[in-house]
């Protein structure tokens, strides 16, 4: 038995498992064909010699549907075979790196039109940031007028990133339309980034009325739809918290309901995690907070072969043959 606190070399004939000790997350992998035939294991299948491939590389959270339901962390979690399917086709998997390996790049944005009660979070939010692994970069900003206003450059300084928040605005006239073009603006920063584990943590309510204020118009807008491209061809996974803006603080069902699924569209698609406490401002953030270390502290880098090379849109689908395991990722990606 073998121990990684940095690279994995995946092998589809051994057994992956994520062990924790303290915030650290391990990998255990049972070398040996052996173990292929006693968890009923197949070899991944390998490209042909004359077929073309690229390498891919995504964002992955792994938990078990216990965790979910205790919100208590397990200490081993029996991953078994991972399995990679792009548009229903298995592919090779080449890596998962870990977070020595792979340090995580992170995002705080918050939305600068809030009600003055994210102000009270801002403490929560600052020690979050402190409290990252060594090596993380973080980057602050606040989404104001449609753009990003940076507080803070990417920097692995936690310290200068926690100071560098802010109190908002909380005016309605710095809201613009909404928060997923200011969005895609962050998302392209990290394209200047080395490769790796990538998120941003968004805070906002989700509302965009560019097309509308109906449910339906409000989750399919087309910055949110671009935000959601452009995040996921740079491995970006999106976790939101819901917060209400002057526009959402009112009780508006059509309005709150409309944000909220839009952020949870962005982050299941992103790969991601949604999270908001009903209809109001949250009480407090540490609850999100516990579950977003969680998440945080079993992604990984996941770098596989790819056999489809035509542009375009290609669905990804990653599970595990543990039913009792689940894995978050991406939905899809756009290749050009």
């Amino acid at each position: 038995m073998l121990r990684y606190s940095q690279k994995v070399y995946y092998d589809s004939t051994r057994d992956f498992r994520l062990m924790r000790k303290g915030s650290l997350a391990l990998i255990t992998i049972l070398l040996g064909t052996m173990f292929s035939a006693a968890f009923g294991q197949s070899p991944t299948p390998a490209p042909t010699p004359k077929q073309k491939v690229r390498t891919w590389t995504i964002p992955i959270s792994i938990y078990t549907k216990k965790e979910l339901r205790t919100d208590q962390a397990e200490e081993i979690v029996q991953a078994e075979r991972l399995v990679v399917k792009e548009n229903g086709d298995e592919q090779q998997i080449l890596s998962i790196r870990a977070l020595s390996e792979s340090p995580l790049s992170l995002a705080v944005i918050i939305q600068d039109d809030l009600t003055a009660n994210i102000n009270l979070q801002l403490r929560d939010i600052a020690d979050f940031i402190r409290g990252l692994p060594k090596g993380s970069r973080v980057m602050v900003g606040y989404i104001r007028g449609g753009s990003v206003q940076t507080t803070q450059k990417f920097t692995d300084d936690l310290e200068k990133a926690a100071k560098s928040l802010r109190i908002v605005s909380g005016s309605a006239g710095s809201g613009g339309n909404g928060p997923y073009g200011g969005l895609i603006d962050v998302v392209k920063k990290f394209e200047a980034l080395p490769s790796g584990r990538r998120a941003v943590l968004l805070v906002s309510d989700g509302v965009d009325t560019s097309q509308g204020t109906s449910v339906g118009s409000l989750i399919q807008t087309i910055d949110l739809d671009n935000s959601i491209t452009r995040a996921q061809r740079n491995s970006v996974a999106v976790y939101t918290f819901y917060s209400p803006t002057i526009l959402t603080q009112g009780g508006n069902a059509a309005l709150i309901g409309g944000g909220q699924g839009a952020l949870l569209k962005l982050s299941n698609e992103t790969g991601g995690r949604s999270f908001f406490q009903g209809n109001i401002a949250p009480v407090s953030f540490t609850p999100f907070f516990r579950d977003l270390n969680l998440l945080l502290g079993r992604q990984f880098a996941l770098t596989y072969l790819s056999t489809h090379m035509k542009k375009g849109y290609h669905t990804v689908e990653v599970f595990s043959t543990n039913p009792e395991v689940k894995i978050e990722h991406p939905k899809g990606y756009y290749y050009r």
